[in-house]
């Protein structure tokens, strides 16, 4: 009982043990966690009592909860602070996690209970939410593969397994690609970047051993400044090649490979489970429920954005001929000469705005939103051991004093980090054995300020920490009992509304006249600024809209039909976007070998149209508010919090969304606020 991972967790919130916990410690807790559970789901499954809620259902939501406490430590650290020996555990981790899975799911006289219960649901007397986690259970078991014959479970046994050990060294490839690509610059090689960007790149340097030197990295906050500001077209073209090819390099990160296999087993997988293909086997587990209905939200979206591009790449065009360059303008162009653009036609220049946008102060704005919409205080906690000394935690505090949750927030990019930026959790709240809060977690990749100077964000960035901190949130008023239908426990295109929805607080004015301050003076943002924040707002999004519907397009596309033996990830690329007319100046906004959202894992697979149909939910929702006249009214913030953010799972989305706004959403909210309901501004 020396190792930590498996004594009582009895420090301050219950936190694991980090400064306790090596890398040695997981396989030991793993094997003890996997045949305590095993323990309980058999004695779930051969339990000789009549089938009721509290024996099967309430048995299963109570199981395994040393195995969910050590996973849950283990792939957040594996995401956020990996190490060659946690990437070996890792891989090995991911077919056990299957196999242990496939062993419950498939468990015939598990399943024979499960069943019973959910065929005589009518009768039995529940309430709405055990009602619900009875339905997802008997759901998702057949999903699992619970009602095939002993072959096919087999065979989809395998399948499951070898697709999580091909999920995972897909991430660890990307994670390696960019972790290693570095470009190091000289003093004259710099013109066009911030002080701000010159320092943390100083930084960067000297952290990889060039001290002297500058450096560029593949995480966002450092690439894509990059490219916005350097007038060096050739570096330019270094960063935004190494950028747009991660996965795509030959060698052992390769990813192309694991794509075939992946795509390969996930349309079998379907298949078994009676499926034409593996986009419907997805889309019947959503809001959306087919990919016909996808493809209607993306073909709205589409036509207008596909002329409003054509519209944004003439005045980049424009611009570059103005100028006396003679070249037509490419891939890694855009987002360098788009900014020019903008700065000329709103007088707004991005790198000018970045002292306003102070991280400290963007904390401050997502808590003081929190405390104004939900009645949230949250005070920091120093001193507690936590997995590495960039993370800051926070004792999230109701209008009453009482604990809410503890947030802990990780927001710099280090090598050992996987690029994005996401929320997860430690502890997932329930009430069902006492009240359980839950432990949250927000990470992000920003480029840390040098020398102890404030780290500046761009104002993508800081919306990046508001749509996060709204997946928190999500995680953070939690209120239900079972553990199953928690936080985000949501349907796949409806956990993205709390997120989105969140980020239109950042550039209500109040908000930025209060916390927009200048890095130097400390003076508030100026009035003016703010109207050509709010002029410009939807500037750019053609390209914008572009970009992620052509992922949102081939992520659908590849899961809806069957891959030949002989595919070519690259030649399916090209052919997709060809076939609906992408513009050959704008990229993927993930291409295929790096696309994680779709495999590293299948979370978003046949999915990453989610954010878009989010969009349509939290544009139309955040118009409830504008109806009052007043972005915190109380009581649509509290219907917010009822119906959305405390609710979970524990109803459809669709009843959810109802429950809130009185009716379903339309789409001319999300196409005003894409500026497509108007003529380019």
């Amino acid at each position: 009982m020396d190792n930590p991972l498996l004594m009582a967790w009895s420090g301050p919130f219950r936190l694991p043990p980090f400064n306790a916990v090596a890398p040695g410690h997981f396989r030991e807790a793993f094997e003890t966690a996997f045949a305590q559970h095993k323990g309980e789901i058999d004695g779930i499954a051969n339990d000789t009592s009549p089938p009721t809620f509290d024996n099967v259902i309430g048995a299963l939501e109570r199981a395994g909860r040393l195995l969910t406490d050590v996973g849950a430590v283990f792939w957040n650290l594996a995401a956020t602070d990996t190490t060659p020996e946690l990437q070996g555990i890792e891989r090995d981790m991911a077919g056990a996690f299957s196999r242990h899975s496939s062993d419950i799911s498939m468990n015939p006289a598990l399943f024979r209970r499960i069943e019973a219960l959910y065929e005589t649901r009518e009768a039995i007397d529940l309430t709405p939410e055990q009602r619900r986690v009875l339905e997802l259970t008997y759901k998702n078991f057949v999903r699992a593969g619970a009602k095939l014959n002993g072959a096919d479970k087999a065979r989809l046994k395998a399948i499951l397994e070898r697709l999580a050990g091909l999920s995972t060294q897909f991430s660890q490839n990307v994670l390696a690609d960019e972790s290693s690509w570095l470009l190091l610059l000289g003093e004259s090689d710099l013109d066009g970047l911030s002080p701000d960007f010159r320092a943390g790149a100083a930084r960067i340097a000297a952290e990889r051993g060039s001290p002297g030197k500058y450096g560029v990295t593949l995480s966002r906050s450092s690439a894509e400044v990059f490219l916005q500001s350097s007038t060096r077209r050739d570096l330019r073209e270094t960063v935004f090649r190494a950028w747009a090819s991660r996965g795509e390099n030959a060698g052992a990160t390769d990813n192309r490979p694991l794509i075939r296999e992946i795509l390969q087993l996930r349309e079998e997988r379907a298949k078994l489970l009676g499926f034409d293909s593996f986009a419907a086997f997805k889309l019947d587990d959503s809001m959306a429920k087919t990919p016909a209905a996808v493809r209607e939200l993306i073909g709205r979206v589409w036509a207008p954005a596909l002329t409003r591009a054509a519209e944004e790449r003439a005045q980049i065009q424009a611009m570059v001929e103005e100028e006396g360059a003679n070249f037509t303008v490419a891939a890694h162009d855009r987002r360098y000469y788009a900014e020019r653009v903008r700065a000329k036609r709103y007088d707004l220049d991005q790198a000018a705005l970045r002292p306003y946008f102070q991280l400290d102060n963007m904390i401050a704005a997502a808590f003081d939103v929190a405390q104004k919409l939900f009645g949230l205080r949250f005070v920091e906690q120093k001193g507690l051991p936590l997995y590495h000394p960039d993370v800051r935690a926070f004792d999230v505090l109701d209008s009453n004093g009482k604990h809410v949750a503890l947030f802990l927030a990780d927001y710099f990019a280090r090598p050992s980090k996987r690029g994005g930026a996401w929320m997860s959790e430690f502890r997932a709240q329930h009430n069902l054995v006492g009240e359980t809060r839950p432990i949250i977690v927000n990470v992000m990749n920003f480029t840390k300020g040098a020398d102890g100077a404030p780290t500046l964000l761009s104002l993508d960035d800081a919306r990046t920490l508001f749509h996060e901190f709204g997946h928190g949130l999500h995680g953070m008023l939690s209120d239900v009992t079972y553990p199953s239908v928690a936080g985000t426990n949501v349907a796949r295109d409806f956990v993205e509304l709390p997120s989105q929805l969140y980020e239109h607080w950042l550039l209500e004015p109040a908000v930025l006249k209060k916390f927009a301050l200048h890095a130097e003076t400390g003076a508030p943002i100026p009035d003016d600024l703010v109207a050509r924040i709010t002029a410009a707002r939807h500037f750019n999004q053609g390209f914008a809209t572009v970009e992620f519907c052509a992922s949102a397009h081939v992520d659908l596309d590849i899961h809806a039909q069957s891959v030949a033996p002989d595919f070519d990830a690259g030649a399916f690329e090209a052919d997709s976007l060809a076939s609906i007319s992408m513009p050959p100046e704008i990229i993927m906004r993930h291409r295929l070998p790096h696309f994680s959202h779709i495999f590293s894992g299948d979370g978003y697979s046949a999915g990453y149209y989610s954010y878009l149909w989010a969009e349509t939910l939290d544009a139309d929702a955040f118009e409830a508010f504008k109806e009052t006249g007043d972005p915190f009214a109380p009581e649509v913030a509290q219907r917010l919090r009822d119906h959305i953010y405390a609710a979970g799972g524990k109803q459809d989305a669709a009843d959810a969304y109802v429950a809130f706004r009185g009716r379903m959403p339309t789409v001319e909210p999300l196409l005003r606020q894409r500026g497509f309901a108007e003529p380019a501004g």
